[in-house]
């Protein structure tokens, strides 16, 4: 893999998401979006393994094995401010 150097741009962006992310419950987590389909997954746990999920009305969809939330799925990523 070539190695890529990160634009001042995309580290603003970063600074910027910094506060929010360090609000997680949690101190370790695996983003990954498939640009195709738009969607933003965010593990809490790896692998998540979940066992049950809740859709919100806003289109986000909570992971849960039990009662422990271990990750959640953004629908329409790129459209969310």
């Amino acid at each position: 893999m070539e190695k890529e150097i990160l634009k001042q741009e995309t580290l603003s962006e970063v600074f910027k998401a910094t506060p929010h992310l360090l609000k997680f419950p949690v101190t370790k987590m695996w983003i990954d979006y498939d640009k195709e389909a738009d969607v933003l997954y965010i593990s809490f746990e790896r692998p998540q393994k979940a066992t049950d999920s809740e859709m919100s009305t806003d289109g986000i969809l909570h992971r849960y094995r039990g009662e422990k939330l271990v990750g959640i799925t953004i629908l329409d990523a790129s459209k969310r401010n």
